[in-house]
């Protein structure tokens, strides 16, 4: 999995921000100040939906998109594949872990609260 060019990135954003599938009129008017072609748009969604990010279903003569995950599922994907990236997953996530700030380091630690707890009822 890689980032999005600018133009992807945009087009997610608008499908992240919607609570039911778009279609690609909807996309196009989301990004109106971009004065993108129609087929511009629909291209980027086919491209996406080809590339697995964005899933499409026909409604009457039309294609729906929608994410097919979420924006943080997605993010933190691309941190998985950093991570994998690296020749030291210990030394990249301990660096990760001096650069927080305070209140990050919080949300850290109660994220690995949560995730020991379920560990421990999995045994």
């Amino acid at each position: 999995m890689s980032g999005f060019g600018d133009l992807e990135r945009a087009v997610m954003e608008v499908l992240w921000s919607r609570p039911h599938p778009s279609t690609v009129r909807d996309v196009a008017d989301r990004l109106a100040d971009r004065n993108l072609a129609y087929t511009t748009v629909m291209t980027v969604l086919d491209r996406l939906q080809k590339k697995g990010v964005v899933r499409r279903q026909r409604v009457g003569r039309a294609w729906q998109y929608l994410p097919a995950d979420s924006k943080d599922a997605y993010v933190t994907q691309l941190i998985f594949d950093a991570l994998d990236f690296t020749g030291d997953r210990d030394a990249v996530l301990a660096r990760f872990a001096r650069s927080v700030s305070p209140a990050e380091a919080e949300v850290l630690r109660a994220a690995l609260d949560q995730a020991a707890e379920r560990n421990e009822k999995r045994r």
